[in-house]
Order: C-alpha cells, then structure tokens, then sequence
C-alpha cells in the first residue's frame, strides 16, 4: 500500500501544472519508479500525486528542422534505446540508459524523471553532460530552458520548481554531427545495479581519424552532481589517438576536477581509481566507434 493523499491524471502540462499550483502539496509523478518508492519509504507519505504518465506531447523522439534532437521528458528507457533515430544519431544515450534497472524499471521509468530526480549515479545524467543538453520546464511563469549542465544544484536537488513540469530535453545538431561516444557503468553486479562510478566520452575525430578535433569527458558519482571535466578535455584537444601519454594525462587530469566521496558502495580512492582507469577506456571505445584505430 502507498500513503498518498490523492491522485489526479493530468490531461495536458498546462493542466499538470495548474492542479500543482491549487494544491501545494502535490508532486508530480510520470513513470513513478522514483516517487513511489519514497512514498512507500514514508519520505513522501501522505502527498498529493499529480500524474503526466499518459500525457502523448511528452513521449517520443523527433528530428527538427534545424536538425536538433527532439526527447520527450516522458519516453521511457525502452523506447529511448529501441528509437530508430537514436540509434542512428547518439546510439551512445540508448546505450546508457539501456544499463538501468532491469526491463520492469526501463519499461516505465523516464529520461525525464531520470535526470529530475537529481541524483548524480543516474545512468542518463552524464552522457546527457557530454551531449550538451538542454531541459525544458513549463510553470506558471510560462516555459523556461535549462542547460542539463546547470540543472543541477546540489545531491537530489535541481532548478525544477515544484510547480513545473519538465516537458521535452534538445540535442543540439553540432553536439551529435560528427561525434561518437562511449558510456561505462561500473558496479558491483551487472544488472539491478546503480552505478558506483559512471563514466560518458563524447570525441569528434579529424577527417583522417587521427587527431582529436574534440573530446566531452563527464561523470556521474564522482561529485555530489554529475559533471563535465573541461580542463581535461582541453589539454587532449588536438592530440593524435594513438598518443597514449595523452590519454594517460587527460585521465590523470580529471582526477583534479571531481569530488568522491566514501559510501558503502565503494570508497574515494576506489573511485579514484575508476575514473582516471574508465576515462581511457571509455576515451579508447569511443575512438573506435569514430572510426579511428587505437594500440591501447
């Protein structure tokens, strides 16, 4: 059983986001795999849910004009990883949320309520860093965009008010024209797992593949928030792939960026370890997935 106060189905966002306003108790709630556990925890008991699960405008994946990614905040991990044009343009966002939970969670749970949920091991979060990604929000105040980059405030803490509805995320066109990428989870067991360190490469190799043009290098668990670490992929920026002293510095050099801490699940320096060891690996796949050949 579930202490919830009550339940409303919204039937539009605007709909959704007037009955969070009459009622200053009321959550919103989409796939639920989040909200209904910390209702059940009793963190949440005795809210008021207003639900966007069913709403159409929120699901789906399309290709504007201008050539941006367009994802609903309301498509499920399923159908996120199966979208033909993810597949075809960032393979690598399928791919990573294709590693959460098992096939109940990614049958139901969201992108948006993945990255909503502000928790820094969300397998989305960090490939979402490196895509440069943008939220956009509907409140009372009308519609407002987020770069997924300054979302986040804090450990479970983001921009969203509690009044707005998160409504679709924008893949720029020049964040995924030419790029190739590469997510590694790393946790104790291979399924049902959350991540104990996550790690996204984005890279944009040079015409001939040998050169690094570009290089996005995020992480999720290594902070209280995902993050980007930019020192890092400036000092790999135009180096050859084969260069392996690079790619050991720019490894290295994220090391100074992030902010471990200890928890049960591992301690600093076990995550220390993991994100100088998975940034080359990831790096090294992503490579491979540009097109370039590496000796490592």
């Amino acid at each position: 059983m579930f202490d919830i106060k009550s339940f409303y189905e919204a039937k539009s966002v605007a709909d959704a986001v007037d009955a969070l306003v009459k009622d200053p108790d009321a959550e919103i709630i989409s796939g639920g795999t989040d909200v209904l556990i910390r209702v059940r925890e009793g963190k949440d008991a005795g809210r008021s849910v207003v639900s966007i699960h069913n709403l159409q405008e929120l699901k789906g994946v399309k290709l504007l004009e201008n050539g941006d990614l367009w994802i609903g905040a309301g498509t499920s991990f399923s159908h996120i990883t199966n979208d033909p044009l993810i597949q075809k343009y960032i393979p690598m966002l399928g791919e990573a949320v294709d590693q959460v939970g098992g096939p109940q969670i990614r049958n139901t749970g969201t992108i948006g309520g993945n990255i909503c949920n502000g928790a820094t091991s969300a397998d989305s979060a960090s490939t979402m860093w490196t895509l440069e990604a943008v939220a956009v929000l509907e409140g009372p105040e009308g519609e407002r965009r987020v770069p997924v980059s300054g979302f986040y405030t804090g450990p479970g803490r983001t921009v969203r008010e509690r009044t707005e509805v998160c409504k679709y995320f924008l893949i720029p066109r020049e964040s995924y024209e030419g790029w190739a990428g590469h997510y590694i989870k790393y946790g104790k067991r291979k399924a049902m797992e959350i991540a104990t360190l996550g790690c996204a490469v984005r890279v944009k190799l040079s015409e001939d593949k040998t050169r690094v043009e570009d290089v996005r290098l995020g992480y999720g668990v290594a902070g209280p928030t995902p993050l980007r670490c930019r020192k890092a992929e400036e000092g790999l920026k135009g180096c050859a792939v084969a260069d392996q002293e690079a790619v050991t510095a720019f490894a290295k050099a994220a090391l100074d960026e992030v902010n471990p801490r200890s928890s049960w699940r591992a301690s600093k320096e076990f995550r220390l370890q993991l994100i100088e060891e998975l940034a080359k690996r990831a790096f090294y796949e992503a490579v491979r997935k540009a097109g370039g050949e590496v000796n490592a």
